[in-house]
Order: structure tokens, then C-alpha cells, then sequence
């Protein structure tokens, strides 16, 4: 998953025949045959950082309408600290409490159109979650936990039973018990209790490595099962202290490459303690690499695909309705692409040119260079995913005529549902999204 701090144009007949060529056979499990209902999980991550440059406030997912589709909100990120306990400040590029629960938000960016005054114990980001499950009761918020930057201390955090207790417990005390550092008149004892409604644990990766300065250890695949198993024993026991009784939701983010999976996740073992883990749907090609490639395929032989990943995990023992399938709300670019043709499987020069990130671009930019007629959309249909070329200049994304097929491939095996990174990379009326929401109530 890029975690990192730091594409639709398509003709009508075009669009019909991806999803033909994806559709299940009538009868087939799942709801794709008329058969019974069922309810997916739609779960969307929000960037703590997002509402800064981008400029993306929580009220934005009333706005565009998201908050109405989906089912959890991955906020991200918390920090695991040296001493392996998980902890907030403002400490640049380590913890960032000023968005969290400090910052006070005026009226026109808040969800319930009433302005933060300082007297108030929770405001920022937190606040207005809670006032988004307000009017969406049965919305779920949950505090992710690491990431691709903030995975470094988790292998030592794991590697003890008696590190495993300590580091379940400070988690729950400042998230799910909402005791926050105080921080002028905000946080305090209690401030944010009921908020979150569970934990995303997005170690990246036990037992493989990650970012420059992660460790990890040939036994963080079984200290990872014992961390989920600690995590779901606490939880619970938590949940029957509350009135009424609660129920936290447990969840993971995963990985593609088998390699990973199996250094890292014992999947039998920890599937019986998770809800469900969201896969990894993307990045299986990315800028660095000197040759373009699909960062998202649907299928593809002799790649990593979105069906590849489905079907590793089942493989391992992962039940079907307990995955997840990510799906990028943005896309790896090249420039310098030579070659000729479509532009695909040719090299390349380098990362290309973007917003935030070099070879790293929005959903919404991508639309406008497509909608700009300055780039070609170019499809594999047989494999499910789409890329944009000037000649030059390569975008692999996703579009919702792509977004619908992987949601009939959903319906069709069974799955558990979608997951997205991240949503503030969707255009302002929420067109992925609704793509999403659309294609798993098959409409």
C-alpha cells in the first residue's frame, strides 16, 4: 500500500464489454446469480495529513456523499513509539495531534455546521468522525495502526508476551478508551472514548522488509498471530465492560507477494481472531521500476493480479467473506516512456512529474488529463485494467469502468467487500465511490 507521508474515458460500448467479460454465469455464489442479499464492506482510509495541502476536511465525505457509502473509516495513521506503546504529540513526521483532536475547525468545514470553540476537549480530525457517525449511526471508524512510514517499531512491540500486553493495552487506552495527552484545554481522560470502534493493524511487513528503518525478524510470524490474538482477548474483554455491550472490529492490511505472506502471517491463525483484512490491490508495478507496468490488474498470468492476491490467501486458508480487495483511488506514472505502441511494458526514464509525489497522482488530476483529450485511455480488457499515454508519459490507474468489473469479481467469489486508498483522492462528487457502491449492489 503506498502509505508514504510525503483514472474516465471510456465509450458506451467499450464499457459493456469489460463488464461482460467479467460477469459471473447466472447461479453462480454470492448475490450475482439473484440469490441472497448480503452486505459489503466498503471501507475507506482518511489521511490525517490530507487535510492540509489537499485540503480534504472529514466534512468532505458528507459533501461528496461517501459518508453515506461506506461502511468503516481506516483513519490513519497511529505511531507505535521505541518503547513499543502507541502514543500522539506533535513531534513532525512522528505524531500529529494538532490534526488529530486539537485544531479547531469554523463552521463551514464542519460536519454539523457549528464551529470548534476552544473550551471543547476533543476537536480536529476526531471530532468531526464522531460528528460524521452521528448522522451515519451505523458508520464504523477505526484507528489504523502503522503504515508504510510508521511500521518501525512494531517488531519490537510484538516480540514479548509481556511487550504483546503492554502494547495492546496502551492502544486501547488512547483510542478505543479515548484517553488523549492533554494539550491546552483539549484531549484529557475520556475525550475521545466512542469514537473509534476498532483497530486496523497495517504492520508493513513482519517478517520482510519495509521502510528503510523497519525491523523485522524471521519470528515476527508468529509474534504477529500472538499480537492479534492479544488484540482480540483485550478487545473483548473491554467490549463486556461496556453497557450496552460492544463489539470492536479487528482488521489487517496484507500483502501480495506470496513471499511476504508467508514470512509474515501465519493465515489460518490469524483469520480466526480478525473480521476480515483488506489485500493489497495495488502497487504491484510502481514508478521506480525502469519498465512500465499495471499497478492493479484485475488478472494477469505470470503477474501479481488482484486474483492472484484473492487467490493466495484462500490458498493459505483465508475464508473468502473475510477478504477485502483494495482498490487504488490513485496511480504510478512514468515519463520519458520509449518504445512506441501503447506505451505498456516499455522503458522508461523515470518517475513522472506530479502533485504531491513524482510517479504518485490523484484519481481527480488523472480524470482531467484523460478528460483533457491530452492522453489516450488505453484497456486490457482481458485483464481488467486501464492506463493513460501521450507518447511519452504513462498513468496506471483506476477508473470506474474499471472499479465496476472488480466489483463484479467481488460479487462473484464471495468476497468480503472493497477498501480504498484513500479517499481524498477521489474527485469532489465521490465518482469512484459511487462506482463502488453502485457495482456491489449490482446496479
Amino acid at each position: 500500500m503506498r502509505r508514504s507521508m510525503l483514472g474516465r474515458l471510456a465509450v458506451a460500448a467499450c464499457s459493456l464489454s469489460l463488464l461482460t467479460a467479467f460477469a459471473p454465469a447466472a447461479g453462480a455464489h454470492g448475490d450475482a446469480g439473484g440469490g441472497h442479499d448480503r452486505s459489503y464492506k466498503k471501507v475507506g482510509y482518511f489521511t490525517q495529513w490530507g487535510v492540509y495541502g489537499r485540503d480534504f476536511q472529514v466534512q468532505d465525505l458528507e459533501a461528496n456523499g461517501d459518508a453515506g457509502k461506506l461502511t468503516h473509516i481506516n483513519y490513519a495513521f497511529g505511531n507505535v513509539s521505541p518503547e513499543g506503546k502507541c502514543f500522539t504529540g506533535n513531534v513532525p513526521g512522528e505524531a500529529d495531534a494538532w490534526a488529530d483532536y486539537v485544531r479547531p475547525l469554523d463552521a463551514e468545514n464542519s460536519v454539523d455546521g457549528v464551529a470548534d470553540t476552544w473550551a471543547q476537549p476533543l476537536a480536529g480530525n476526531f471530532n468531526q468522525l464522531r460528528e460524521l457517525k452521528a448522522k451515519h449511526p451505523g458508520l464504523k471508524v477505526l484507528i489504523s495502526l502503522g503504515g508504510w512510514s510508521w511500521s518501525t517499531h512494531f517488531s519490537d512491540a510484538a516480540l514479548t508476551p509481556a511487550s504483546r500486553k503492554a502494547f495492546v493495552e496502551s492502544c486501547i487506552d488512547l483510542y478505543i478508551k479515548g484517553n488523549l495527552p492533554q494539550d491546552g484545554t483539549r484531549g484529557g481522560a475520556g475525550a475521545a472514548a466512542g469514537l473509534f470502534d476498532g483497530i486496523d493493524l497495517d504492520w508493513e511487513w513482519p517478517g520482510s522488509a519495509g521502510d528503510t528503518e523497519t525491523k523485522f525478524r524471521p519470528e515476527d510470524k508468529r509474534n504477529f498471530a500472538e499480537l492479534v490474538k492479544e488484540f482480540r482477548t483485550q478487545l473483548d474483554a473491554y467490549a463486556r465492560t461496556r453497557q450496552p455491550k460492544a463489539k470492536y472490529d479487528l482488521t489487517a492490511f496484507v500483502p501480495t507477494a506470496p513471499a511476504k505472506i508467508d514470512a509474515g502471517f501465519d493465515v489460518r491463525r490469524i483469520m480466526r481472531d480478525l473480521d476480515f483484512v483488506n489485500l493489497q490491490g495495488y502497487d504491484f508495478h510502481v514508478s521506480g521500476e525502469a519498465t512500465t507496468a499495471q499497478q492493479s490488474a484485475l488478472y494477469a498470468r505470470g503477474d501479481f493480479s488482484v486474483d492472484g492476491t484473492v487467490d493466495a490467501w484462500k490458498r493459505r486458508g483465508a475464508p473468502a467473506h473475510k477478504l477485502v480487495v483494495g482498490m487504488p483511488f490513485y496511480g504510478q506514472g512514468w515519463t520519458g516512456v520509449s518504445g512506441g505502441g501503447d506505451g505498456m511494458g516499455q522503458p522508461a526514464t523515470g518517475p513522472a512529474p506530479a502533485t504531491w509525489a513524482a510517479g504518485y497522482e490523484d484519481y481527480k488530476a488523472l480524470k482531467k488529463l484523460a478528460d483533457s483529450g491530452a492522453y489516450q485511455v488505453h484497456r486490457d480488457r482481458r485483464g481488467g485494467h486501464a492506463w493513460l499515454f501521450d507518447g511519452a508519459t504513462l498513468w496506471t490507474y483506476d477508473d470506474p469502468q474499471v472499479l465496476r468489473a472488480k466489483t463484479v469479481y467481488i460479487r462473484e467469489q464471495g468476497l468480503g467487500g472493497a477498501m480504498f486508498w484513500s479517499l481524498d483522492a477521489d474527485t469532489a462528487d465521490g465518482e469512484l465511490m459511487t462506482a463502488v457502491d453502485r457495482g456491489l449492489r449490482g446496479r
